[in-house]
């Protein structure tokens, strides 16, 4: 990845784990991010799930979690510990490599518009994408919690979302998208059952009531274990590190009689705040990272890495897989993989054209079909496996016994469903293309001139896409008795690859017009 951002959102649901767990799977469907962590709490009632990946795909990834959160958390009957105004608590985006905090304001706007409109959710925006001052703090948007914006929404001016009309979701309530610096949440378990201890000890730590700077903090009780909690986020471990927030609760127990019993982090944690705690409680003298021998480690096999690496290495097995020596994946795959680079290629123009001041004018359509491409590229990579499954089915198919009349028939009828399903999976690859590649004659117009041949390419790359699976379509129906059935199809992929033709040479011409080539 060369544009690295970090999503951490918080879902209010920590005791089923069938549901986290689908919001989990929803998350690792896109294309482009990687799960690090997932954290359930069953005393907060709350998940906390954490994944990387390029800006646009995590924007992908949160508005498809909160989607299928709002589907499966009812708020009306939820009860926790932690302060929660929706399903979908809470979506951070953090900047990690090659990402500015501005970037992340950028895809926070665009997560919140996006979980509006297809949700029905109103949003508000903290931290750095924060539209307001009294909307800085997430604390503040939370008051009342989920009860309280329900009855204040539409009665309050103050509490309209920044997306989204004044109306709370019935049972996925509202939810918050922020852009932050990287953050630790940090709790401490006190030996007591006296939540107002812990409560106390919040007040004295937390910054906005005189404590720590960079600290929130609150108390809660844990009842399951008979313990109380101090939990905090660290909203910046180097202004204050962990083990300063430590000792100070540990001196403030102290006057209440009560000792600490343990600590835990929720989620990840950079490697640097665990270096600081080392290096406060053994006194250590002149001590470096370098010394760290899973960091030096690290450092020379990433080095080593570098030095291998090429794009061409690194393309994966599907190259592999098609020149093996089995029928599947074959040219109707093959054919799906080109339209799904076609897609990444007119992402790619899109990326490259929003944001971009002499492109504002068009960047909402862009941002609408950049939307689409991602869709597309999704049904795309599907295919490549449906197409290998369909082919698979009519061999399947006609392995069955066709000793007797009997079997003959059902053999027959097996054979012919498999065959239809072989047929009309490429030519559903062929229409989708298609898609792709009027959505890449439109870019060519619109877009971003610098990218212009790399829309070239994956205009290309879409027509191959068509033409590729409308022969995958012709080779099936080959192998149909139903004559009307092969017409139909014949001509809907006919008049996908005609189609597909014009727009290819539409998009030709664009390019070799903006580099002076005129048809002879």
């Amino acid at each position: 990845m060369e544009k690295i951002v970090e999503c951490i959102p918080n879902f209010s649901e920590g005791r089923r784990r069938e549901v986290v767990d689908s919001i989990v799977t929803t998350i690792e469907s896109v294309p482009g991010v990687v799960l690090l962590d997932m954290e359930m709490d069953a005393d907060h009632n709350r998940s906390v799930i954490t994944f990387v990946g390029e800006p646009m795909a995590c924007v992908e990834a949160a508005v498809k979690a909160a989607g299928r959160a709002a589907e499966l958390i009812d708020l009306n009957v939820h009860r926790g510990e932690h302060p929660r105004i929706g399903a979908t608590d809470v979506i951070p985006f953090v900047p990690i490599s090659n990402v500015t905090m501005d970037d992340c304001v950028k895809l926070a706007h665009e997560a919140a518009r996006r979980i509006a409109e297809q949700y029905l959710i109103p949003v508000y925006l903290y931290e750095a994408a924060a539209t307001r001052p009294d909307r800085v703090n997430l604390a503040d948007i939370r008051r009342g919690e989920f009860e309280g914006l329900r009855n204040e929404i539409q009665t309050n001016p103050a509490r309209r979302p920044d997306y989204g009309e004044a109306m709370i979701h019935p049972t996925a309530g509202a939810t918050v998208v922020g852009a932050r610096p990287p953050l630790i949440a940090y709790n401490v378990n006190l030996g007591t059952e006296d939540v107002s201890i812990a409560k106390k000890i919040a007040k004295a730590v937390r910054f906005a009531t005189g404590g720590l700077r960079y600290v929130k903090a609150l108390g809660f009780e844990l009842k399951d274990r008979k313990i109380v909690q101090v939990s905090m986020n660290m909203v910046n471990y180097e202004g204050t590190p962990l083990f300063r927030a430590f000792e100070m609760i540990k001196r403030e127990a102290e006057r209440y009689g009560v000792n600490v019993v343990g600590s835990e982090i929720v989620g990840l944690v950079p490697q640097a705040a665990l270096n600081d705690c080392v290096d406060y409680y053994l006194r250590l003298e002149n001590f470096s990272k370098d010394q760290i021998l899973e960091h030096r480690l690290q450092t020379a096999l990433a080095e080593a890495s570098r030095k291998r690496a090429r794009l061409s290495e690194n393309y994966g097995r599907f190259p592999d897989l098609v020149a093996a020596g089995t029928p599947t994946p074959g040219g109707g795959s093959v054919a799906a993989h080109c339209g799904m680079l076609s897609a990444a290629l007119g992402q790619m123009m899109c990326n490259l054209t929003i944001g971009k001041k002499k492109y504002v004018e068009v960047e909402d359509r862009v941002k609408q079909i950049l939307d689409q491409l991602a869709k597309l590229r999704t049904e795309l990579c599907q295919a490549i496996e449906e197409d290998a499954k369909s082919f698979e089915a009519v061999m399947q198919a006609s392995k069955l016994p066709k000793d007797t009349q009997e079997e003959q028939a059902a053999r027959a009828a097996a054979l012919d469903q498999a065959t239809r399903k072989a047929a009309e999976v490429p030519l559903c690859t062929a229409q989708a293309a298609l898609k792709v590649l009027e959505l890449l004659a439109e870019l060519a117009r619109i877009g971003n001139k610098n990218v212009l041949t790399d829309v070239g390419v994956g205009a290309l790359l879409a027509e191959t896409a068509v033409r590729g699976a409308y022969y995958n379509v012709l080779v099936n129906l080959a192998s149909i008795a139903d004559e009307n059935y092969r017409t139909d199809l014949r001509k809907k992929g006919h008049q996908v690859v005609h189609q597909a033709k014009g727009l290819s040479v539409e998009i030709t011409r664009q390019i070799e017009s903006s580099f002076g080539i005129s048809e002879e």
